[in-house]
């Protein structure tokens, strides 16, 4: 799977034989939509508005930091919002469960967990979408409106507002859908969502805006009151790893802050092995809070975690708030 990662962002001859398969996942989507949109498929309306935070490319785009972040825009503004996942590479049962601190990231999937470790408001994980969104709202009652991570895909849920996010410096690779390319859906579905946020680069539209992840200060890993600055490494043997959709941000945004480590990138929602975080000849080991919640079991004081927030255009939430009052 990796290797075939690396050819999305590319043309090679190997696109000639995967071709004819996207042009058959192409027809498939197609086809998805359609069923869903005259009714063949079901799909379900809850009774609180449902904001979608997703993207049309496999891989991290960023969707996490910008729930959290819409999440706390939502609180400030009175709501009492909730947060549902599939807790995708999860290997707990499929059934609705609401995320604990405490859980292990095997059993609900790691940006969950990161997620409910903000404690910004109740996170359920589970595949079926409005089955997880139905057990929330009873559980929790007093939960007004929803966020989905990672759900514009999934149609069996109605939503009131789509926001597409979109890795600002990869964009869409080679533009093809799987399995040739990295699209899960074909470019035009983008004119159809409410708002357009590109982390990084410079959006290539009037009507789309700007994200940004921002953070300058490391927390220990076993004992996350222990705080450091990027120059307190200055003359250690530095190592950093990351387990994400796109690994090189993370180690651009260290070296933004001076630090010039040994970098180790893994897949996407790796689950690691403790020879795999510890370098011998580390004096310190830098690592993401996605990956940090997988690692605890295998840390030693040498660990130290990066939290970043999303900084967003303000415009966006004025959007959100506009669509979501001619909703009421």
């Amino acid at each position: 799977m990796e290797r075939l990662q690396q050819h999305w962002y590319r043309l090679s001859p190997l696109h000639l034989l995967l071709y004819p398969l996207s042009l058959l996942f192409r027809l498939l989507v197609a086809l998805r939509r359609l069923l869903f949109r005259v009714g063949l498929l079901a799909s379900v309306k809850l009774p609180v508005p449902v904001i979608v935070v997703g993207n049309v490319t496999v891989g991290g785009t960023g969707k996490t930091p910008l729930t959290l972040w819409l999440a706390q825009r939502l609180i400030e503004a009175g709501w009492h919002p909730a947060i549902i996942s599939r807790g995708y590479r999860s290997e707990g049962d499929a059934s609705a469960r609401e995320v604990r601190k405490d859980d292990s990231a095997r059993t609900v999937g790691d940006e969950p967990l990161l997620m409910a470790r903000r404690a910004l408001c109740p996170v359920w994980v589970g595949r079926n979408r409005p089955s997880v969104a139905q057990a929330l709202l009873q559980a929790h009652p007093e939960c007004d409106i929803l966020i989905s991570d990672d759900g514009l895909q999934h149609y069996r849920l109605q939503r009131d507002i789509e926001i597409a996010v979109i890795d600002g410096v990869r964009r869409f690779g080679n533009g093809l859908l799987l399995p040739a390319g990295p699209l899960r859906e074909p470019l035009s579905r983008l004119r159809e969502v409410d708002a357009l946020v590109f982390n990084g680069g410079t959006p290539d539209i009037a009507e789309g805006f700007t994200m940004s992840l921002q953070g300058t200060r490391f927390h220990n890993l076993l004992d996350p009151t222990l705080t450091r600055s990027a120059a307190d490494f200055e003359g250690l043997k530095v190592h950093a790893l990351a387990g994400i959709g796109h690994p090189q941000r993370f180690f651009r945004h260290l070296q933004q802050l001076g630090l010039q480590p040994d970098t180790h990138a893994f897949p996407d929602h790796h689950h690691y092995s403790g020879d795999e975080i510890n370098p011998k000849d580390a004096d310190a080991i830098l690592m993401t809070e996605k990956d940090a919640v997988k690692c605890a079991a295998f840390a030693s004081p040498r660990h130290w975690v990066l939290q970043v927030d999303a900084q967003v255009a303000p415009p966006l939430f004025n959007l959100i708030t506009e669509k979501l009052s001619h909703g009421r």
